[in-house]
């Protein structure tokens, strides 16, 4: 086995894990933080700052390198650009994660469970990536 499918295992399973101890797997606490004019629940405003404090200095350590660990090149995204294809997918991504409670990360870890409507979405998740793909032309990699 290679050492980027070693490296993307452990970081899944890490990812997985957090999600898990940190409540985030759970559809409803979720849905308690995005509603402001109830039963506000800032649980996930916590978990997110500190996702974010233990981003912060590997972002910081990946600028400076042109390899990851296990040796592939490392490139970050260089995109500024606010457009509407940005605006529409960050909208479609809001309405779908305040409707369900999940979004990716955690719909992947719930569905691990066979609760048959977290695959549905899981389903409807891939194949809306599948249809981006094929009907989407891909960005250019440079700013705009």
């Amino acid at each position: 086995m290679s050492k980027q499918v070693i490296a993307a295992a452990a970081a899944g399973l890490l990812f997985g894990f957090g999600l898990i101890l940190s409540g985030m797997t759970d559809p409803a606490k979720v849905r308690a933080f995005l509603d402001i004019t109830g039963q506000w629940n800032p649980a996930l405003a916590f978990v997110m700052g500190g996702a974010i404090l233990a981003a912060l200095p590997a972002f910081a350590w990946a600028r400076r390198r042109r390899t990851t660990l296990a040796g592939a090149p490392l490139s970050l995204p260089d995109r500024t650009l606010i457009d509407a294809r940005l605006v529409g997918g960050a909208a479609l991504f809001g309405v779908g994660w305040g409707l369900s409670g999940l979004c990716p990360g955690p719909a992947l870890v719930v569905g691990s469970s066979g609760s048959l409507p977290v695959l549905v979405f899981v389903a409807a998740m891939a194949l809306g990536l599948l249809l981006s793909r094929r009907f989407l032309a891909p960005r250019a990699s440079t700013l705009a």
